[in-house]
């Protein structure tokens, strides 16, 4: 017992090097590794610039009308109406 107690990082270092490997070779089986595709965040703010600068043009008004209804959303199935 003493032998054992004075070398235990001898013993766990490979234990954790075999587990550690099991453990990455596992998740590389079950997960998915794809990572969907995102626009370059100079795109993306160059757009927002341009939404931006037609919103501040007077001569391009859309309507104002609800395009959907706030309320309605994650509403629990007891509170929902049957239409």
């Amino acid at each position: 017992m003493q032998f054992l107690r004075s070398n235990a990082p001898y013993f766990t270092l490979p234990v954790a090097a075999v587990v550690g490997v099991i453990g990455y070779n596992l998740e590389s089986l079950l997960s998915d590794r794809y990572t969907p595709y995102n626009k370059a965040v100079q795109d993306q703010r160059l757009e927002r610039l341009v939404e931006e600068e037609a919103l501040n043009d007077p001569t391009n008004v859309q309507k104002l009308k609800y395009k959907e209804n706030v309320l309605g959303r994650n509403v629990p199935p007891s509170l929902q109406t049957n239409k």
